[in-house]
């Protein structure tokens, strides 16, 4: 609390998600890309270089590596100014509306607050959820998006009002989402991998749902998944705080089981 959540929001944004609650940031951040699927201008585009079809755990593996590497090093950093500038490569063979990469952007800092306030130990303060909006302005300025709202509230009600105007079903929606969720259930037994898809559905919003032509989860499925964090949370509580950090960028991934190279990320540069 002592530090300032503008000036210092490279070092909040570490904190909180290295040390507070690691595992639901990093599942918050799956699904904020999960639900960039929901809109037809961004899904048809991903669907199209056939990457998430083909590579579909490696494009996942990256997509979460080049945000740590921007998270947990810093986006002024020489690894996190690296990073970016391998996103703003990925990006610049494409022409991608910039009211898309301002969408996908929101979601980085809107729905790790979302699932914080929900399934958290503790719920976030505002001084972190600043702290959040900060941190990720300050990317999307360096990733050239422009007219990012200039206060927290501003930028989370263009959020809501994209989602409302944009989400809709279109077939690439469908097939970029199969082919993630796909990723997701393979982390898992076979016998298990019918459930993990259920509950997947749980967490999902009926409007995303809808844009996907997703089935409602089976009966007691979404209160068992949503009970099963709040548990996770309550219990929690009671252990001692982390005193090491969890670093995503040193830890075990299915596509580099020997580890990677920031410049191995992302798909081939031709």
């Amino acid at each position: 609390m002592r530090l300032d959540p503008k000036v210092d929001c490279q070092q909040i944004v570490l904190l909180v998600g290295a040390y507070e609650y690691p595992w639901l940031i990093r599942k918050s951040l799956e699904f904020a890309l999960f639900r960039s699927y929901g809109v037809p201008g961004i899904s048809q585009l991903l669907d199209q270089t056939g990457q998430f079809n083909r590579h579909g755990q490696r494009r996942v593996d990256d997509t979460g590596l080049l945000l740590a590497e921007i998270v947990e090093n810093g986006y002024d950093s020489p690894r996190g100014r690296q990073a970016i500038k391998m996103i703003n490569r990925m990006h610049g063979k494409f022409n991608i509306a910039n009211d898309d990469m301002l969408y996908v952007l929101s979601t980085f800092v809107f729905e790790p607050i979302y699932w914080t306030q929900r399934f958290s130990w503790r719920r976030p303060s505002k001084h972190e959820n600043l702290a959040n909006y900060h941190f990720w302005v300050e990317v999307g300025a360096r990733m050239a998006i422009k007219n990012i709202p200039p206060t927290f509230e501003e930028f989370e009600r263009f959020k809501r009002d994209y989602e409302r105007d944009q989400f809709r079903y279109e077939a690439s929606n469908r097939r970029v989402a199969d082919a993630t969720l796909q990723v997701l259930q393979n982390c898992y037994p076979k016998p298990l991998r019918p459930i993990i898809r259920q509950a997947v559905y749980a967490m999902l919003d009926e409007p995303l749902r809808r844009a996907f032509d997703y089935p409602k989860p089976l009966p007691l499925v979404s209160p068992l998944a949503h009970g099963a964090l709040l548990l996770a949370a309550k219990l929690l509580r009671f252990l001692p705080p982390r005193r090491e950090p969890f670093l995503l960028t040193r830890a075990a991934h299915r596509s580099y089981p020997d580890g990677y190279q920031l410049d191995n990320l992302g798909p081939p540069a031709n």
